[in-house]
């Protein structure tokens, strides 16, 4: 019960749902990933209003099928969880409309999904996972990942891609540019985007450090 604790004020919710959270061995897409886009969802939450049930199970849930940013499927995972979370939350007794709504918000969740969310709850999920892909927590997950797929630190005679096209895959610190800090634009909450500011500024402080050290 004492992980569940941690999910205050859905801490029984939390009990029935986190042994389907995490799938895999992903650090990145970890319980302890979960725990932080829940405290975040809940900081949002507590500003814009929403669903709190809804919006906590579809934190629990959003990463429950565990797909590799460099598989071919990556595109599908989110909806491939809210399939999994669908399922999940029908044998906990839950009414379709409250199963539909957290299912829209797990697949609008993803960045590669390309879905727009259309509830507050999606919107706040969203926020919520992309508040933890930015600031100091952000630099860290953005490197885990890049040695999990066996991508170098950066370009040792190009760093800053001025005379090369980025890659991502290749490069890690890459990452920066092609995704992440094109994030704290597309925020869908007022409380979202302010939080994302402060990551923001974070993140490209960070890269000019590191760019001054190399």
């Amino acid at each position: 019960m004492f992980e569940a604790e941690a999910f205050l004020p859905h801490e029984t919710l939390a009990a029935a749902l986190i042994p389907y959270a995490a799938e895999g061995n992903d650090g990145s897409h970890d319980l302890a990933h979960i725990l932080r886009v829940f405290r975040n969802a809940m900081r949002i939450h507590a500003g814009e209003g929403g669903d709190g049930r809804v919006l906590a199970a579809s934190v629990i849930l959003h990463d429950c099928v565990s797909v590799e940013k460099n598989s071919p499927l990556r595109a599908q995972a989110s909806a491939l969880a809210a399939e999994k979370a669908s399922a999940i939350l029908a044998k906990l007794g839950w009414g379709n409309g409250d199963i539909e709504a957290a299912a829209h918000a797990i697949t609008a969740h993803s960045f590669s999904a390309a879905v727009a969310p259309q509830t507050l709850e999606a919107k706040i999920l969203q926020d919520a996972d992309r508040l933890d892909a930015i600031g100091m927590v952000g630099v860290a997950r953005c490197f885990y990942i890049g040695g999990r797929l066996g991508s170098g630190l950066y370009d040792p005679f190009d760093p800053a891609a001025e005379n090369r096209s980025l890659d991502d895959k290749r490069y890690a610190i890459d990452h920066f540019q092609t995704k992440l800090f094109k994030l704290a634009d597309g925020f869908q909450t007022e409380t979202g985007r302010r939080l994302a500011a402060a990551r923001d500024k974070s993140l490209r402080d960070f890269l000019s450090a590191f760019m001054d050290e190399i």
